[in-house]
């Protein structure tokens, strides 16, 4: 399929929150202590919330810049795209790159909103993480209706009041609520607890899928403290295949036979040989481990109840019959480093050659529709949704690559000055 007729949902993008997120969306006793954005005396814009500072407002938000500058440097809004946190211009992005739909996971808040939990008045952390929600709801998902997969933090310390708002958003519209990849090391009861029982029931009577990502359990891995930062990259896969493990021999697959689980940006070439483990480890191992699928070998469990998502990942679309083309969906990962917007199209027509265009349509968007009960097509005409309808609307807008590191040196220099001019007057 060529890339102008492909009809692309992406289930992995990113946004950085604006400065005006919690503006009226609290109740007032909490207003004086609601995140907020601050500028240091740098000239980096960070977030401050329960006396912690996160200085990584900007972490791999480079969708436009040159490679050169790819980094995890704290950053400015204006040393952005507005496209990372304006939905507007997100919007006009999307649309440039050939995107009709996006699923959108949270940056400063952490993606399993492990921030909000640090506050001892939990209230507060209550009604952050709701207040949140019902922007990402509202205001971010609700602007453009049929162009995003609404997505809800979790109330992560609390599993009964994490299944209320499960319960809570779903009402809204929401079916995707974001995971740690691994509660344990964030202090949290395990997977094979019982601990997380009425999420797994909010989940299952809801239709909400888990969507688990990379890196959201605060670990990734990484072989010495002094390796080089491409050992890290390498191996993010590794931590989605360790979620994948814990999760599949965990009790939840048997005991709530509803819950999904998708796994985001994570890839899927490592996934044949994955599932094959799986399926040996059983035959050989269950009956002195217990290990009881009934009647089911672990991999059609895998099948049915693991959504996979990639990239670029040519391996991957070679083993798609022994991954599960129904369980394969597409990510663009704006605006983050492994991203190829705005050519992502091409990208994936090159590692598509020769797949079925039916095959390409569950990878591109059937499948990702159908997970997280999403209907684009309800607010817009299928052949207006094709990469090259979307381009057309978006024509004369600027994609071009650019420095954005120009700005903070002048800022950076600009405030010297000013600091040393208030020294000599004094």
């Amino acid at each position: 399929m060529k890339a102008a007729d492909m009809i692309l949902v992406s289930v992995d993008d990113h946004l950085v929150e604006p400065p005006s997120l919690f503006e009226g969306r609290l109740p007032a006793r909490y207003a004086s202590q609601a995140p907020k954005v601050i500028t240091t005396s740098k000239g980096e814009d960070v977030w401050t919330f329960n006396g912690s500072v996160i200085p990584n407002i900007g972490l791999n938000a480079v969708a436009g810049r040159p490679r050169e500058e790819y980094g995890v440097d704290p950053t400015a809004f204006d040393e952005m795209r507005p496209g990372c946190y304006d939905i507007h211009e997100r919007v006009k992005d999307m649309n440039a790159g050939g995107v009709l739909g996006s699923m959108c996971f949270p940056s400063f808040p952490g993606f399993a909103g492990r921030l909000f939990a640090t506050a001892e008045d939990k209230d507060l952390a209550l009604a952050v993480t709701r207040a949140y929600n019902d922007w990402h709801i509202d205001e971010w998902c609700g602007s453009y209706p049929g162009r995003f997969i609404p997505m809800a933090l979790p109330v992560i310390w609390d599993a009964e009041l994490c299944a209320d708002e499960i319960r809570r958003v779903a009402a809204k519209g929401c079916h995707s609520i974001t995971f740690t990849e691994n509660p344990a090391t964030l202090g949290y009861p395990s997977f094979h607890s019982d601990f997380w029982d009425p999420m797994w029931r909010a989940l299952s009577e809801t239709g909400t899928v888990l969507s688990v990502h990379l890196g959201s359990s605060g670990r990734l891995s990484i072989t010495a403290p002094d390796a080089p930062m491409d050992v890290m990259i390498t191996l993010q896969p590794m931590n989605i295949c360790a979620a994948a493990a814990d999760l599949l021999w965990s009790r939840v697959m048997k005991e709530f036979p509803d819950v999904r689980v998708a796994l985001s940006e994570g890839g899927t070439g490592w996934i044949p040989y994955f599932i094959d483990r799986l399926d040996r480890t059983y035959d050989m191992h269950r009956l002195w481990t217990g290990q009881d699928f009934r009647g089911k070998l672990p991999s059609e469990i895998f099948r049915e109840r693991f959504l996979t998502c990639f990239i670029a990942d040519p391996v991957g679309i070679k083993l798609r019959e022994d991954i599960g083309i129904d369980n394969i969906a597409w990510e663009c990962d704006y605006p983050h480093s492994d991203s190829s917007w705005p050519s992502a199209a091409e990208e994936l027509e090159a590692v598509t050659v020769g797949v079925p265009d039916d095959q390409v349509n569950k990878i591109t968007y059937e499948n990702a529709c159908r997970w997280f009960q999403f209907d684009p097509f309800a607010h817009r005409a299928k052949d207006q949704s094709t990469v090259a309808a979307l381009r057309a609307e978006a024509a004369g807008h600027d994609v071009s690559v650019r420095s954005y590191d120009h700005g903070r040196f002048e800022r950076t220099v600009g405030m010297q000055l000013g600091e040393m001019a208030t020294r000599v007057k004094q």
